[in-house]
């Protein structure tokens, strides 16, 4: 056997460990799809112990990392504290919703260290509101220059978000919800073709692709954005 094959075998068992740089792949989100539907406690242990639970350690290691979180007071404990938690959410994960796995551990897991960010501050600005802090401190610990999270997390968006659209369509009960919806479509599938400044430029789009006026437009886009709305804070939620 060649030097460079025993090389690919060991960084394959490396990976499927979650270690290295592709930490959480298919092997790993096939493992939780597993430890959710199976019977078994034995299976499961196993499961956890050789594969989610190494995933779990560098998930939220890397997260920290990533959004500054590294900042906090006592960040050794608090990682500690998540990767116990995570371990309690374990069960919650429903393969039968279509979520990722990764994208709905790594949001909630985000979110958690958001919540411990936002608690510190408070407990150090005591008269500053709990709503009045969310802003900044999600800009300074989302803001950064590794952009891996941010294009996984991008690219699975957008998959949920399509298939969301689709659910929109089949629901839409009224020919100008379908008109606005199929013209929505168009917007996101080709946004690098058009030329939107403001918000005035989308209906102008809308209303030359529908034929509609502005007021049916709009009468549409409120249905549309309510269901928008509970789309995105189900995913915020890692709820989907």
């Amino acid at each position: 056997m060649s030097n460079k094959t025993t090389k690919k075998k060991a960084k394959r068992r490396r990976m499927s460990r979650g270690g290295g740089k592709a930490y959480f792949t298919k092997v790993h989100e096939d493992a939780i799809v597993q430890y959710a539907l199976s019977k078994s406690r034995e299976e499961k242990t196993k499961l956890y112990v050789d594969l989610i639970n190494p995933a779990f350690n560098e998930m939220v290691d890397k997260i920290v990392y990533t959004y500054k979180f590294t900042n906090l007071p006592n960040i050794d404990d608090l990682k500690a504290e998540c990767k116990v938690w995570l371990t309690t959410i374990l069960d919650k994960f429903d393969p039968a919703k279509g979520s990722k796995a990764f994208s709905y551990f790594s949001v909630i897991t985000k979110n958690w260290f958001i919540h411990k960010v936002k608690r510190t501050a408070l407990q150090n600005k005591r008269e500053v509101y709990y709503d009045d802090i969310p802003k900044d401190m999600e800009q300074h610990h989302l803001s950064t220059t590794n952009m891996y999270f941010e294009i996984r997390e991008g690219h699975e968006f957008w998959q949920y978000l399509w298939g969301e659209i689709e659910e929109w369509d089949k629901h839409a009960t009224k020919p100008n919800e379908k008109k606005v919806i199929d013209a929505i479509r168009i917007l996101l599938s080709e946004p690098d073709a058009i030329e939107i400044f403001n918000k005035k430029a989308i209906y102008f789009y809308i209303r030359e692709i529908t034929g509609l006026n502005t007021k049916q437009v709009v009468s549409s886009l409120n249905k549309i954005r309510t269901r928008y709305r509970s789309f995105k804070t189900k995913w915020n939620e890692g709820k989907i």
